[in-house]
């Protein structure tokens, strides 16, 4: 008969046999059992100095490697900190499984020390929850929890374990199937449905592919270049889609939505047929929704069958996975392929003219000045040292937008941003986890003055684990997107926005163990962005910009998607006196 082990021993035997090669946490009292597993096993632990950020940081590793994220969190306050992390991941689809402690079984209930409902508070954070009070439930338990965070579209999962669960004594029995009755995932899509799609796409004059964050988390993106290029049809990215197709891609038009191109939001508002792939609809791209695409039929392929219908009505629904959808679709239109009449050659013609003359008419060029640092010109600069195959993590904010617009990303899984949730304090942490998945590439964190300062602890992490993450905080003073909002729709009534008290960088890392340097000048940043790629291990760059410098385009709220604003307001006339 096997020797019997721990609970804490089981959980680890589970993670093991789940591939587990880092998890990102944050012990107390109850979580002690686990710790002191591992203290022998090969499972690398890295230290976080606040447990969101462990959250955050498990989604940097599965967002750039798509393997499941793990964090772990004690009872109360610890997991209770985990929340927000895991709201983000739930609302991007990340598959992140959490293990947080609980009081003993019997005290559950009593206001014991450091209770919390953590199976309550986060049935609403996650994709599924469990508590597990017995331990002939744990492995079995802990196999289910990776397979739903993982399967069907992904996202978070959480594990809460009491602590005589962990303290407890019993036989691993190793778990060889999964067998979730209410648990169905739809993968291949409707033969009927795809063949109407093909139909579709092949009589449209103006077609559409609107691609979103579903590519990256099925690892479509070889199918979705194999399918734009066989219908020759141009495409949008979503913000959590970028690098689905490589930037450079001709059929590649830019981000749609509020800060997306003008050549993007045109061809939404424009095209006879949208093709959405792994995209929902999100008010973000669609703007005032009873205006959006007006004059197209739907296309939508999507795994989640609650996100077919929800904000659009599509013509031709295929619930399925994108990749499995698209490569079925290639060899139905491969089988068959049907040469255009002249007539619907030259409209498709034209409709590619017509997209071409809105990217001439309104790029996304960055802007550039002599006198002070435009906030385009730090992220060409970023966008020049990457070229388009570094890591790029972002916090949330007026540097996120840009940096969707200007940086290029060669391939999917370099772009990690806060999407859905938009969680201030994301830039850094996720990036730690990026780094920590992928020790020999460049990663950059970039984030604001305001979502900096909600990381800075991780600091501690980065110099401790010797990561070389570089920060660069594009600093302009400000919340800068609240105060874009504010001066443009609050009569530039500025309240609660300025930023004032940010500590000196130099001393800041140094107090770390690392190099840090202030830019004032554009003649300096070149220079000090390249030093900052050089220098081993990590180092923080603060970038000081145009501090009222807005994002634009800009659609804004209750707005058609065409409606655009596309720069700033025109100054008024000063009148001139009468003689």
């Amino acid at each position: 008969m096997a020797n019997l082990i721990s609970g804490a021993q089981m959980l680890v035997e589970c993670l093991v046999k789940e591939g587990v090669e880092c998890m990102f946490g944050y012990p107390g009292g109850v979580t002690i059992p686990l710790y002191d597993v591992l203290y022998d096993r090969q499972i690398r632990h890295v230290l976080v100095r606040h447990e969101e950020n462990a959250a955050f940081a498990a989604e940097g590793y599965a967002r750039s490697t798509g393997k499941v994220g793990v964090c772990c969190a004690t009872s109360g306050p610890g997991a209770t900190n985990l929340v927000t992390g895991l709201v983000d991941a739930l609302m991007d689809s990340i598959p992140v499984v959490a293990i947080t402690g609980q009081v003993n079984s019997k005290l559950i209930g009593s206001d014991a020390f450091q209770e919390g409902d953590t199976f309550g508070i986060t049935r609403s954070a996650t994709k599924h929850n469990y508590l597990v009070k017995r331990l002939e439930d744990l492995a079995q338990t802990v196999h289910e929890a990776f397979y739903v965070a993982a399967s069907g579209r992904p996202g978070p999962v959480l594990v809460d374990i009491t602590k005589d669960v962990f303290q407890g004594q019993g036989h691993y029995q190793p778990v060889t199937s999964i067998h979730l009755p209410g648990f169905k995932v739809f993968t291949e899509g409707h033969t009927g449905q795809i063949r109407r799609a093909a139909q579709l796409i092949e009589e449209s004059e103006r077609p559409l592919v609107y691609a979103g964050g579903g590519i990256i988390a099925s690892n479509a993106s070889a199918q979705l270049r194999e399918f734009v290029e066989l219908a020759d049809t141009p495409a949008v990215i979503t913000l959590m889609g970028l690098g689905a197709l490589p930037s450079n891609h001709p059929n590649f038009i830019s981000m749609p939505g509020m800060h997306g191109s003008y050549a993007s939001n045109m061809a939404l508002q424009n095209c006879d047929l949208l093709i959405a792939l792994g995209t929902r609809f999100d008010d973000r791209v669609t703007s005032r929704l009873a205006a959006f695409a007006p004059h197209a039929k739907v296309i939508h392929v999507d795994i989640d069958p609650a996100e077919i219908g929800k904000n659009r009505a599509p013509d031709v629904p295929i619930v399925g996975d994108v990749g499995r959808v698209l490569a079925r679709l290639v060899k139905i239109m491969n089988e068959a392929p049907r040469q255009p009449g002249e007539k619907l050659a030259a409209a498709r013609r034209a409709w590619w003219k017509q997209i071409r003359d809105w990217k001439r008419e309104h790029p996304l060029e960055p802007i550039f000045s002599t006198n002070e640092i435009k906030p385009q010109h730090l992220m060409a600069e970023i966008d020049r040292i990457s070229g388009g195959e570094a890591i790029v993590a972002t916090d949330v904010g007026q540097h996120q937008m840009w940096a969707a617009q200007l940086i290029r990303f060669n391939h999917p899984r370099l772009w990690l941003t806060s999407g859905g949730l938009g969680s201030m304090g994301f830039g850094v942490p996720s990036a730690m986890g990026a780094q920590v998945a992928n020790p020999g590439k460049l990663v950059f964190a970039i984030v604001g003055d305001g979502g900096f300062q909600m990381s800075i602890p991780e600091l501690a992490t980065i110099a401790s684990n010797g990561l070389p993450v570089k920060i660069v905080v594009m600093n302009n003073g400000y919340l800068g997107m609240v105060r874009q909002w504010q001066t443009l729709f609050y009569n530039n009534r500025l309240c609660g926005v300025e930023l004032a008290g940010f500590p000196d960088v130099e001393k800041l890392a140094g107090a770390y163990g690392f190099e840090g340097r202030t830019v004032e000048h554009p003649s300096e940043l070149a220079g000090a962005l390249e030093t900052a790629v050089r220098t081993p291990g990590p180092y923080l760059l603060n970038v000081k910009v145009a501090p009222t410098e807005s994002v634009y385009p800009m659609v804004p709220a209750g707005s058609a998607i065409h409606e655009m604003v596309l720069g700033p307001p025109e100054p008024a006339p000063v009148p001139v006196p009468a003689k």
